[in-house]
């Protein structure tokens, strides 16, 4: 059964709102949210009628789209998923949408041979091994890094739209450090991927502050139309150049880091270099010396650790002090007593 447009748009926009159980979602409600999504993404205006979205849950609870959508009634009113982590995103894809995304593989295909696209390549090779996987039921000869249990990957698409669209959101948000979520007002303008982790950056309306938040510990979102979009004062796309990871203050400044490395493990730091910035200083016979310009953060202090014995820090100083100390703290634990 082939999908419009416009009823896609609903079937995504029903998946999202039954997802979100720290709502109850009433027909109304759905007919809202579709409206609105109608709106935003179609310009559409007149609304859903009731029975659309009757059509639409009936549609998605059978097996004409593959979706067999456990969607269950409470109280003869409000509608949710009776599998809680169950999403349309998650169903197998059809013999429709292999088809088409097979043309659009080979599409994607003609175009990564020129320079200009080719951050195209990776991607085009995970679209060809997940639809080859589907074909020849889970069979794979190529396996990515990936983290099948990571949460927060539902928030990629809404956000990305949100923040192209410069809208202002209020966010469920619970840190690792929070006993209980914060309801954070967010002006959002970056989403940002490392080490398979996904982050979204952007200003927390009280205070003014930039901040990084994980996806995985949003637990929801929602748009605030009635509040002014506070647009960034700063160039957004090159926000973490000078960084490795995501963690950075506004005020921070990059610093020269320079690092030695042992003669046997310097081919891994040459062809996988630790940052754009590298630069190969000094060959030696017992190893090499380079150095890279980023913020002094977290994740560049893990990063060396990484190397155990293998990597020293030559400057700043204090950098080389702060890992002398957290190696020696490290070695403490390892003592007979502890």
């Amino acid at each position: 059964m082939p999908i419009n447009k416009l009823a896609l748009v609903r079937y995504k926009t029903i998946d999202q709102c039954l997802q979100n159980r720290f709502r109850k979602w009433t027909l109304e409600d759905l007919m809202e949210a579709c409206s609105d999504a109608l709106y935003e993404y179609e310009g559409i205006t007149k609304g859903i009628s009731r029975r659309a979205i009757q059509l639409d849950l009936q549609n998605m609870r059978s097996e004409k789209l593959g979706y067999n959508a456990p969607i269950v009634v409470i109280d003869k009113k409000y509608y949710c998923y009776e599998d809680k982590n169950y999403s349309i995103t998650n169903s197998p894809l059809t013999q429709q949408d292999l088809g088409t995304l097979n043309e659009v593989l080979d599409v994607l295909k003609q175009f990564t041979g020129f320079g200009y696209f080719q951050e195209l390549n990776g991607m085009v090779t995970r679209l060809e091994d997940k639809l080859y996987k589907q074909q020849h039921k889970g069979k794979s000869y190529i396996d990515f890094e990936k983290n099948e249990l990571l949460k927060g990957l539902n928030h990629i698409d809404p956000l990305h739209k949100l923040i192209i669209n410069k809208k202002t959101i209020e966010i469920t948000y619970q840190s690792f450090k929070a006993r209980v979520p914060q309801q954070i007002v967010f002006y959002p303008y970056l989403l940002k991927e490392y080490r398979n982790r996904w982050f979204l950056m952007g200003v927390n309306r009280k205070g003014k502050t930039t901040m990084t938040l994980a996806l995985d510990r949003i637990e929801s979102f929602r748009e605030l139309p009635g509040e002014k979009y506070l647009k960034p004062d700063f160039d957004v796309s090159t926000y973490f150049h000078d960084v490795i990871g995501v963690s950075k203050m506004p005020s921070q400044k990059a610093q020269t880091i320079v690092l030695k490395i042992v003669r046997e493990h310097a081919p891994y730091i040459i062809t996988k270099p630790l940052h754009p910035s590298q630069k190969l200083l000094k060959q030696e016979d017992d190893g090499c010396i380079f150095s890279i310009d980023v913020i002094w953060n977290f994740e560049l202090e893990r990063e060396i650790l990484g190397f155990g014995e293998q990597v020293k820090v030559l400057a700043p100083r204090r950098l080389a002090s702060r890992i002398k100390s957290r190696l020696t703290a490290n070695l403490e634990k390892y003592r007979p007593d502890h």
